[in-house]
């Protein structure tokens, strides 16, 4: 057909109000119609398929890991956040994902946006067959150390899923006390969807404990720093002296001589 008597705006709500099977019909209506918005419209929503079909490629390369180990039962992903920060705890997060989870542009939590991350959470935690959250307070990072206080925040999100797995999928580290098949796969929140859902879950769960400690000792930043070290947060380290959840054994450099009482 040719020119139709429809407003580019009236086209417009037709291609919104479209379900994707529907799209190629539309493209077919109006691709004979002269007028350049018509035109644009119809390589808007080419190049949105086109980069659609690039990410679903992208996502079924990360589903590797669960294809192989599916045959096992259930499969969990595990990551943590929080290892480097001056303040604040250490985050983990257990995910199981169902065997046809069409979740797309699921990443390495620091690949996204804030929110791409909160819309992200909302539908793994709607999606997932089961989560877990672990978390260890500063107070246990002084007393056992960063790697022992990963792992322990690690075994608790394990323990508070719902569904038990068969496999974990760890982002490079075997978690120990756990007597559960592991997999540790270096990088593994780009190579594995379970892993990027945990890493998004522990994220967003760890920016918003951070954002009410914000509310509860103001000036360090911590809503805009999420604890890490910032210039204008060691500054505030130096005036104000450590709040209750610095982490003594990270600020000692920043407080005068080693002293965080």
């Amino acid at each position: 057909m040719g020119q139709t008597t429809e407003s580019i705006s009236e086209i417009r709500r037709k291609f919104e109000a479209a379900p994707e099977a529907e799209l190629p019909a539309l493209y077919q209506c109006y691709e004979k119609d002269s007028r350049q918005g018509v035109q644009n419209l119809i390589e808007k929503y080419k190049k949105r398929e086109r980069m659609l079909e690039k990410e679903r490629l992208r996502t079924e390369q990360m589903k590797v890991f669960e294809k192989r180990y599916e045959s096992r039962g259930y499969i969990c992903g595990i990551d943590e956040v929080g290892r480097g920060p001056l303040a604040g705890p250490v985050v983990a997060g257990a995910v199981i994902l169902p065997k046809d989870c069409q979740i797309l542009y699921l990443n390495d939590s620091k690949q996204l946006t804030a929110k791409k991350r909160e819309e992200l959470c909302e539908i793994i935690l709607r999606e997932a067959v089961a989560v877990g959250i672990g978390s260890a307070s500063p107070q246990r990072i002084d007393e056992i150390n960063i790697l022992q206080a990963t792992y322990e925040a690690m075994r608790e999100a394990v323990g508070k899923l719902t569904v038990k797995p068969d496999v974990l999928l760890n982002d490079a580290v075997r978690i120990p006390g756990l007597e559960i098949f592991q997999v540790p796969i270096i990088k593994g929140d780009a190579a594995s969807i379970s892993i990027a859902a945990a890493s998004i879950v522990a994220k967003v769960n760890r920016d918003h404990l951070m954002e009410e400690y914000d509310k509860m000792y103001p000036g360090y930043g911590f809503a805009s720093n999420k604890g890490y070290g910032s210039a204008e947060h060691i500054d505030a380290i130096k005036k104000l002296g450590p709040s209750p959840i610095h982490r003594t054994t990270f600020i000692t450099h920043f407080t005068e001589n080693g002293n965080t009482e």
